[in-house]
């Protein structure tokens, strides 16, 4: 492995033959030594579950000058965790999860397998990145994103990232991508989650739908209004969920 040029680290939750975790790397390879290790099947909505009942195994994919492709049993995070501890030999200079096929914006960010990447990165001290594309295609056309991931990943590798602060970024499907704005977490929920799959005359089992329900639709600075309106949005994420503000007043209750 060249110690010379930058060490990025690569997995996704769609599974190592997804299309978009092909693109990434084609994106990516001229920023540096690039390792994937990536699900052996999809692992969309595992968050940043790890396996812990029983081993986890990974396979060599494919090895060539610049680019080392693992495969693995485990969940998005468990990916992380196992190339960092088995494979590599020194820490990464970026972690980056993707491309999604469909995005992680809003409350998303909290179900994402591609943001479970991100967040074990992030709380390894490793400047990460989670690239989604607002389309559940198998056969997306990711060529207008490239570029913007290229930049984003160029400028977190020469800037660097806040300590437990990492990037949750989402691309319009479109081709005419208007530039990039930074955003905060639209505030929603999801709503008609569970949708009715009898078998064999017991009633009992549903799939997991949903629609997600925007609660400020108007507001420009979330990242569902710059996605709706052709832009990328930029989350910046911190993975420490502590309320500071409301630490005082908590305090107030047990005095």
């Amino acid at each position: 492995m060249e110690n010379k040029r930058p060490l990025i680290l690569i997995s996704n939750d769609d599974g190592v033959m997804a299309k978009g975790i092909s693109e990434l790397i084609k994106f990516l390879r001229p920023l540096g030594e690039i390792v994937v290790m990536a699900p052996d099947t999809a692992r969309s909505g595992s968050g940043c579950a790890i396996t812990v009942t029983q081993p986890v195994h990974y396979q060599l994919v494919r090895k060539e000058v610049g680019l080392t492709v693992y495969k693995c049993s485990g969940t998005p995070a468990d990916c992380i965790k196992l190339a960092w501890n088995t494979v590599l030999d020194r820490k990464p200079d970026l972690v980056v999860g993707g491309v999604n096929h469909g995005d992680n914006s809003a409350t998303n960010v909290h179900y994402s397998g591609t943001m479970g990447i991100v967040i074990e990165g992030c709380l390894n001290g490793i400047p990460s990145i989670g690239f989604s594309l607002c389309s559940h295609d198998p056969g997306a056309d990711f060529e207008s994103a490239g570029p913007y991931i290229r930049q984003i990943a160029s400028q977190v590798l020469e800037k660097g990232l806040p300590l437990l602060t990492c990037l949750n970024v989402n691309f319009p499907d479109t081709k005419d991508i208007k530039g990039i704005k930074v955003c905060e977490q639209a505030k929603g929920r999801w709503t008609n989650e569970w949708e009715a799959c009898p078998r064999k005359g017991d009633s009992n089992y549903f799939w997991l739908i949903g629609e997600f329900t925007d609660d400020e639709p108007e507001n420009e600075k979330n990242d569902h209004w710059a996605l709706a309106n052709g832009y990328v949005a930029i989350t910046p994420t911190k993975v420490d969920v502590t309320d500071y503000e409301f630490m005082n007043e908590l305090n107030k209750w047990f005095e």
